[in-house]
């Protein structure tokens, strides 16, 4: 029987595995997604969407801020940048994604980026045992203990979708 290919390390795996932080990483075809990617990754990986989360970053007046919510949601600006101690945050542009985190849309990790940046995830993480995230790259999913995500990238946990 032939070798599987040895999975690539990404800067995500490598912090985490620096960490001892277990997760499963999961392969998929990026270009099987389809239009709504974060849907379209839990569906090829057989996921709960309400347990796969996305990783969006934001600008605000102090600075990027990187929010972490579940695929099947959508961002609350206001409550986010309430959270983030921010008069007002918006998306960042996709253009500037890549020279800020290190990572392309469809990859972008909350774990592993270029410079540590202040970070969001959503409440609804802490009700799951594992959750998913963006492996760094797009094609990889990693699935960890939120808790132990929200306590490495040392994140705020609040209520950041909309109802």
């Amino acid at each position: 029987m032939p070798k599987r290919p040895k999975l690539q390390k990404t800067n995500a795996m490598r912090e985490l595995d620096s960490a001892g932080i277990a997760y499963e990483a999961l392969e998929y075809d990026p270009d099987a997604v389809g239009d709504d990617y974060g849907l379209g990754v839990s569906r090829l990986l057989g996921e709960d969407p309400d347990t796969a989360f996305k990783t969006l970053v934001c600008t605000g007046s102090d600075g990027p801020v990187v929010c972490c919510i579940p695929v099947s949601q959508e961002l609350d600006l206001k409550k986010a940048a309430a959270a983030a101690g921010e008069k007002r945050l918006e998306l960042l542009h996709v253009r500037d994604l890549e020279p800020l985190t290190g990572y392309v849309r469809g990859g972008c990790s909350p774990i592993g980026m270029r410079k540590r940046l202040p970070t969001i995830i959503d409440e609804a993480a802490l009700l799951f045992d594992a959750v998913s995230v963006s492996g760094g790259r797009r094609g990889l999913s990693l699935v960890l203990n939120p808790e132990e995500l929200v306590g490495f990238v040392e994140a705020t946990v609040a209520d950041i979708t909309r109802e």
